[in-house]
């Protein structure tokens, strides 16, 4: 789902419930800055909850060594934080629930 989609999707749901009273312009905003207040928090080392949904944090990759693929040596990559989500319960319950797409090999199936 790209963010065009969900803003069509957004919409869509919003005149569903409550009429046509946002544009999609409007809605795409909201999106924007949805997405840019997320950013701003996990840039400034913030933890962001959402019940239901989940929670975006930022956690620290420690030091560690790698190898250079073209030359085999042991190059050290640096610590850096590194943005995560952790999923709610109950969306790890609703994602569960899809049994059939794991056992059936995947959405392809439905062509």
């Amino acid at each position: 789902m790209t963010k065009a989609d969900l803003v069509e999707q957004v919409t869509a749901s919003i005149a569903r419930t409550a009429g046509p009273m946002i544009s999609k312009k409007d809605c795409a905003r909201v999106v924007d800055a949805f997405l840019d207040a997320v950013k701003a928090a996990l840039k400034e080392q913030h933890n962001i909850e959402v019940r239901g949904f989940g929670t975006f944090k930022i956690r620290r990759r420690k030091t560690r060594m790698a190898r250079n693929p073209r030359t085999g040596e042991p190059v050290e990559v640096a610590a850096r934080p590194v943005p995560v989500f952790k999923p709610s319960k109950e969306l790890r319950s609703l994602v569960a629930e899809d049994t059939d797409f794991v056992s059936s090999g995947g959405a392809d199936d439905d062509e």
